[in-house]
Order: structure tokens, then C-alpha cells, then sequence
């Protein structure tokens, strides 16, 4: 194979990293970041799932984490397979390995604590431009060091000085190879086209390409929340809409064992919608309060936390008890106001363009702050979300902070609080 090929090694879509509950879009990343830097550099740049391979994509994937001139490894998240991975690499190549990894994710791990790792900054949903263009250069320095005199970046040849380097046949490697995805097949191509359509509200026409995306990558459980999402999203008359919304749980039934936030959320963002297409029937609210406390409670991500909150008052207005209304009253205002503590503090001590996931954070706030009757600084937040939210985030946050009015008995609308 003539071309130079670069393997990347990383997670796909969005993951969090559940010792901090920071979550990122690692394909921003590699769009924006990773593979600019290497086509620019003269390499062909290969993502495990751009690989076309009538097998399964291990034989690829561990061919080319042995023969690639080059590996870009983001750690972000500490995906295990990404660190499995690294892993493999450092054990069978001692130089032309390059270590990424957004700066908002937790320390790095101890056994490669001492290997030079390149920070970049993160913003959750997407990555700022001069933030995307200095890594950008700085990538492209790094590449062209290895093009030059290969500097020896693998512990495990550093500390093991007589380790014999393994080798593939030159010919064997061409075969498992194979011929690279064309670019409207590869996962990388369907995932992107997918999202494009849901910026569009074509939830429908999305639900294919994410069809086509799990099935490409089994155990990719991004790719099956996404499916699930569309699911119950599309755009269906009032009589389809509880059909849906069960097709969206069953999809999520392959994640019963996971512990994903994420997973969570939705199991919960579905029964509570059951719970109102059904007459507000509280044993589907029940479901939706304890898959938003189980995910709430894995990582206290903000949003989670809010619908957690809204549930708990949802429950308080339908209950005919009186202590058990003030219970879980209380229980929400609680949250709210950790929420509320949190985010101030956040909020004043950082720099917001800097803040991962300052999207959903905004809009989390605007509600806090509105339910904490600091209405200016609501409506402030709310429209620092909207600025960056698509049509259909706008309106879930709207139907639902119309549904908090009417629960709490009050009016959140700005002008008409002066």
C-alpha cells in the first residue's frame, strides 16, 4: 500500500465520562480536529468504522494498530476499547503514536500518567474554531517530527530495551485490509447524515441511517440511543404516538445492562411522555422518576437532574395525599436548588465559551433560576440556549417549561415579571 495510513483510534458519537459526567461529541473531533490534520499531512485517515470488512472488524482493526505509519489515539471519555486499543499499539509499535484528549475529562490514568498527552478544549456539542485550528497546527507539527526521525513514544519499548518489534507479511496486511469504505457507506458517513436530518426534524427519514449504523456496529450502544431517539421523536398522528414511544423502549432493551446516563434519560424522557399521552398515568411517571434518579444519580448530570425535578413536581400535583405532595415538592425543589448553587458558581468562575455541554446547561439553569425566582437571570440563560439549540431542542424545552407554569401556578415569562 503506497499511501501512508493513519489509524485513529477513539470512541464514536457522543460518550460520557462517568467519573465526572462530562459528555462530548467525539465525531466533532474528528471531523473538525483529527482528520483535517492528517489528510493535510499526506496520510489516509482511518477510522475503525470506515473500515469494509466481510469479517469482523477486529482482524482490520488489529492489522492496522500493527502495520499503520501512524496512530492518533483520543483518550477523551477513557473509552475502553480506545484504551485497549492504545494498548495494543504501545505493545507492538515503539514510535508514531500520538495521544489526544479533551482537557474537561478526568485525569489520566496512572499507567500512562508519564506519556505525553496534547489537551484540547471541548465544548460538549461541538469545538470552537481557533480552539479546532490550534490543534490543528499542532498535529500537524507533531506528524511531521514522525515523518522525520521517529522519536521512540512507547513505554513499553522504552522500559523493555531488547523487545523485538512483531511483523505482518506485507502481502497478508493488503488482504486483511481490504478495500477502505467508500464514503457513503462508512459508519463516519451514516452517523453525519443522520444527524443532518434530525437538525431538519426528519426523524422519520433518520431512523434508517441509524439502522444502518447499529447493525454496521453491534456493540456501539450511541448509535441505538439515537435510533430510540428518532423513534419516539417523529412526527406521528396523536393515535400512533404510544406505539412509537413502546418501539423506543424495546430498541433500548438491548442496553438493559448498561449504566450509561445517557440510556437513563431516555427511558425516562419515554415513560414521561406515556405518563402524559395516558391520562398522566402515574404508574408510567414512576418509571420515568426512577430511570431519571438512577441516571441523576450516576453522575448528577444538570439535565437529567431538571427532568428528575419536574417529575418529582408532576407527581406532587397528582397526588391527593398530603404529606406525599409536600414530599415530593420538597424533593424537587431540593434538586433545583443544587442545581441552581452548582451552575452560579460554574457560571461565575468560568469562562462560558470554555464550559462543556454549555448548551443543555443553559437551559437547565434558565429553569432553575426561573423556579428560584431570579427571573432576569432566567430569561438570560434561556436565550443563551436558544442561541445555540436546534428548532426541536427549543420546542421540547419550551413544552416543557409551559407544563412547569401551569404545575407551579406561575408565569416564568420575563417581561411580564418586571
Amino acid at each position: 500500500m503506497e499511501e501512508k495510513i493513519c489509524f485513529v483510534i477513539m470512541g464514536f458519537g457522543k460518550k460520557t465520562d462517568l467519573s465526572d459526567g462530562v459528555t462530548i461529541d467525539l465525531d466533532k473531533t474528528y471531523q473538525n480536529i483529527i482528520k483535517p490534520s492528517v489528510t493535510e499531512s499526506g496520510y489516509k485517515c482511518v477510522r475503525a468504522d470506515e473500515i469494509q470488512d466481510n469479517g469482523l472488524i477486529d482482524r482490520s482493526m488489529y492489522a492496522l494498530i500493527l502495520k499503520a505509519d501512524l496512530v492518533i489515539a483520543d483518550i477523551s471519555t477513557f473509552n475502553p476499547n480506545a484504551l485497549y486499543e492504545l494498548g495494543v499499539r504501545h505493545a507492538v509499535k515503539p514510535y508514531s503514536t500520538i495521544i489526544i484528549k479533551a482537557e474537561s475529562t478526568s485525569k489520566i490514568p496512572f499507567d500512562i500518567d508519564h506519556v505525553r498527552v496534547f489537551s484540547y478544549k471541548h465544548l460538549g456539542e461541538d469545538i470552537g474554531v481557533d480552539e479546532s485550528n490550534r490543534m490543528k497546527k499542532l498535529l500537524k507539527e507533531k506528524i511531521a517530527n514522525i515523518d522525520g526521525v521517529p522519536i521512540k513514544d512507547s513505554p513499553v519499548y522504552e522500559y523493555l530495551k531488547t523487545l523485538t518489534q512483531p511483523t505482518i507479511d506485507d502481502n497478508e496486511y493488503k488482504d486483511i485490509v481490504g478495500i477502505l469504505a467508500e464514503k457513503n457507506e462508512c459508519l463516519f458517513a451514516l452517523t453525519e447524515k443522520a444527524k443532518s436530518l434530525m437538525q431538519e426534524y426528519k426523524f422519520k427519514e433518520a431512523i434508517k441511517y441509524w439502522k444502518r449504523a447499529s447493525e454496521k456496529n453491534t456493540n456501539e450502544p450511541y448509535y441505538i440511543q439515537q435510533l430510540a431517539l428518532c423513534t419516539y421523536k417523529q412526527n406521528v398522528i396523536d393515535e400512533e404516538k404510544e406505539m412509537y414511544l413502546n418501539d423506543a423502549l424495546r430498541i433500548l432493551d438491548d442496553l438493559r445492562d448498561s449504566n450509561d446516563p445517557e440510556t437513563f434519560g431516555l427511558r425516562g424522557a419515554i415513560y414521561k411522555r406515556l405518563s402524559k399521552i395516558n391520562n398522566d398515568n402515574l404508574s408510567y411517571l414512576d418509571r420515568a422518576i426512577e430511570n431519571y434518579e438512577k441516571g441523576y444519580m450516576l453522575n448528577y448530570d444538570f439535565y437529567t437532574g431538571e427532568n428528575l425535578a419536574y417529575c418529582y413536581d408532576k407527581k406532587s400535583f397528582l397526588l391527593e395525599e398530603n404529606e406525599e405532595k409536600i414530599y415530593y415538592k420538597i424533593q424537587a425543589k431540593k434538586i433545583r436548588e443544587k442545581i441552581y448553587k452548582i451552575l452560579s458558581e460554574k457560571f461565575e468562575l468560568e469562562d462560558r465559551s470554555k464550559i462543556p455541554n454549555i448548551k443543555w446547561m443553559s437551559a437547565t439553569y434558565a429553569i432553575c433560576c426561573y423556579t428560584c425566582n431570579e427571573i432576569e437571570m432566567g430569561y438570560k440563560y434561556e436565550n443563551i440556549f436558544k442561541s445555540m439549540a436546534k428548532e426541536w431542542e427549543i420546542d421540547t424545552f419550551e413544552e416543557q417549561k409551559k407544563e412547569l407554569e401551569q404545575l407551579l401556578n406561575t408565569n416564568f415569562n420575563y417581561g411580564k415579571n418586571l
